[in-house]
């Protein structure tokens, strides 16, 4: 079964790099709200859109996608 897209973005965290990708799950690790179980993009696309004022623009987001994509 595949991880989350939550699970897979903690894997990105590094509090010291300031790549957009890290950046993005830095600030979803603090996210209390943040779907963590979701696998589905537009779900996912749908909340950040419309909660996460963290993230600066959404082609963060289908970049993280990509990456979760490619774990699989």
């Amino acid at each position: 079964m595949r991880q989350s897209f939550y699970q897979f973005l903690m894997t990105q965290r590094n509090p010291e790099d300031y790549e957009p990708v890290a950046q993005f799950a830095n600030n979803a690790f603090y996210d209390q709200s943040f779907p963590k179980q979701e696998t589905h993009f537009e779900t996912l696309s749908k909340y950040l859109e419309e909660n996460a004022s963290y993230l600066p623009s959404m082609t963060i987001f289908d970049d993280a996608w990509a990456l979760y994509l490619e774990q699989d």
